[in-house]
């Protein structure tokens, strides 16, 4: 059995995957969504284009072997179906959500995480027990008595 993909397949492939992947990238949580529904596409056909041509239904001893199709790709993009209409559902409540609460979809960095692993340095760095490593400057003397009287 000959299985090959034609070149505009490929490259149909490609511009989902990109597409998807782009509006994954991006900070508003209906383009995350429409990003996830584009990659579930996406690979929907890469899972059809791998399970081959058309065939004839997989009974035993009513047609030979190499007329047979394929049936796990077609079980596997059923089940891609259904983890992107969960991820949709999800990805819309999400989005619902944030819009009722804060008047956006928009996702927002979280300043205080930021803050926090900027002052943390590593216990052993590469290149142990140089000057810079062993002197403390003022201020990270001062924000941590800050982050002590945070906790108290």
């Amino acid at each position: 059995m000959n299985m090959t993909i034609n070149l505009s397949m490929a490259l149909v492939l490609a511009v989902l995957y990109s597409v998807g992947f782009y509006l994954l990238m991006q900070r508003s949580l209906m383009r995350i969504l429409i990003g996830i529904v584009v990659v579930g596409h996406g690979a929907n056909l890469l899972l059809q284009l791998a399970g081959g041509p058309p065939g004839r239904a997989p009974i035993l001893d009513a047609v030979g072997l190499d007329e047979i199709s394929d049936p796990l790709p077609q079980a596997l993009a059923l089940t891609a179906i259904v983890i992107t209409f969960a991820l949709t559902t999800y990805l819309l409540a999400l989005g619902y959500r944030s819009w009722v609460l804060v008047g956006h979809d928009e996702v927002q960095d979280d300043v205080e995480d930021r803050r926090i692993a900027a002052r943390q340095k590593p216990d052993g760095a590469m290149e142990e027990g140089t000057a810079a490593e062993t002197e403390s400057s003022p201020e990270d003397t001062a924000d941590s008595h800050e982050l002590e009287e945070g906790r108290k």
